[in-house]
């Protein structure tokens, strides 16, 4: 995250990914590298503008905005990823194409819709596609946001990665926003996680069970995970075009060269500030956790991964509305021992938090009306027609462009 050795919570960097549409049919547009463009007008991997940039995907429809290096917290960077949204949304508009929010478009046809990114690098994102066939859900149709926390060290590296195990399968009864797929409820309130989960289901080394292994240090992280995925990607990959750090499809990956642990289980929301509100809370509940408030790291650590996983699977399912059971885990979050639901795990953290002023109607609007994949089916219903999902994307668009956030 940069060249200094940054600590604990000293910075944050927030990667936030979109799809491009038509502004009318509101139907995927892969023209990623027309905005992507640098000063000759030949198309470009990143655009540095001041203390953001835009990047480009595996997909030629979907473009990323993050922050230029470390950002001291997600309030202050908030107003930058808004203002990079406005200034993608200018060009776009020139082609008849917006940004469109949420983790997955609800009615892509993977196999119909794909553009691999075809220049620059163009031959790592072939090699992925060759490997694992990324015209499907969960490699073609994904956005959400990554949330980078610095470390610096193994001791700080262990505080850091236990308390992101510990709160990583809550984290889809937050964010959640892509409830449809192919036109219709996928029966997940996260669809993007469920196909995440087993898109590389061909080398199960690169995503495990999503919750990362409870391994503490720089070299035990190299030889529980890393290692493994050189081994078994070896053969599928005999040019070597894939670097392991980028193979890692875990929930929060380990990126030691940064100094950071990067959190990729947030699904991308309406709009930045509802992002960096969640952004906030996550970050105030692990700071909690690292500093050892309601348990201790030992007992964090100790937190069996297939039990987080059974955790995880139940919010990706059922959201907020998922039924809590993990005695050990509800007591790792200060929590009684006893069945408890989603909604009311994040009722009790958030009360334990301060955020910003404005980050607190977000999580008051999350809280009252359930995440924003919860409010999407209130709105147009569990079996849509596309009329209905067209009025949905419509107004999803809108909350992107004004900054409001989504209540039917």
């Amino acid at each position: 995250m940069s060249d200094r050795p940054l600590h604990l919570f000293d910075a944050v960097g927030i990667e936030i990914e979109y799809a491009i549409v038509d502004c009318e049919t509101f139907s995927i547009a892969p023209i990623a590298d027309q905005v992507l463009v640098d000063a000759q007008g030949h198309p470009t991997l990143e655009i540095e503008r001041g203390p953001v940039c835009w990047s480009n995907e595996l997909v030629a429809h979907v473009i990323e905005i993050k922050t230029n290096g470390p950002a001291a917290s997600p309030a202050l960077a908030g107003p930058h990823l808004k203002t990079a949204v406005d200034d993608i949304n200018r060009t776009l508009a020139n082609r008849h194409a917006c940004l469109f929010p949420t983790a997955a478009h609800p009615w892509m046809n993977p196999q119909a819709d794909t553009v691999i990114w075809p220049h620059e690098q163009a031959e790592i994102y072939r090699a992925f596609d060759r490997i694992f066939d990324c015209r499907r859900h969960g490699w073609a149709n994904l956005q959400s946001m990554h949330l980078n926390l610095s470390f610096h060290g193994d001791a700080e590296f262990a505080r850091l990665h236990a308390a992101i195990r510990t709160i990583l399968p809550l984290l889809p009864a937050l964010a959640a926003s892509s409830p449809y797929l192919d036109g219709k409820f996928s029966g997940y309130l996260d669809g993007r996680m469920e196909v995440y989960r087993t898109n590389s289901a061909k080398v199960p080394s690169i995503a495990g069970l999503v919750i990362p292994e409870p391994v503490f240090s720089e070299a035990d992280y190299e030889r529980t995970i890393y290692e493994p995925i050189r081994r078994d990607i070896e053969t599928l990959d005999p040019d070597g075009t894939l670097e392991a750090v980028w193979l890692n499809a875990r929930g929060a990956i380990a990126r030691f060269d940064r100094g950071a642990i990067e959190i990729r289980v947030l699904d991308t929301q309406e709009c930045p500030e509802a992002d960096m509100a969640i952004a906030e809370l996550v970050i105030g509940v692990l700071r909690q956790l690292c500093d050892e408030i309601h348990s201790t790291t030992e007992t964090q650590k100790a937190l069996p991964t297939n039990a987080l996983t059974q955790t995880l699977q139940r919010c990706i399912r059922d959201a907020e509305r998922a039924e809590l059971t993990d005695g050990p885990w509800l007591q790792a979050l200060g929590l009684k021992p006893e069945a408890i639901t989603a909604a009311q795990v994040w009722s009790v953290l958030a009360s334990r938090i301060d955020v910003s002023e404005k980050s607190q109607r977000a999580i008051e609007t999350i809280l009252r009306h359930g995440p924003l994949a919860r409010r999407m089916l209130t709105f147009a219903g569990e079996r849509p027609d596309r009329p209905a999902l067209k009025r949905l994307a419509e107004a999803l668009c809108d909350c992107l462009r004004s900054g409001n956030f989504f209540i039917v």
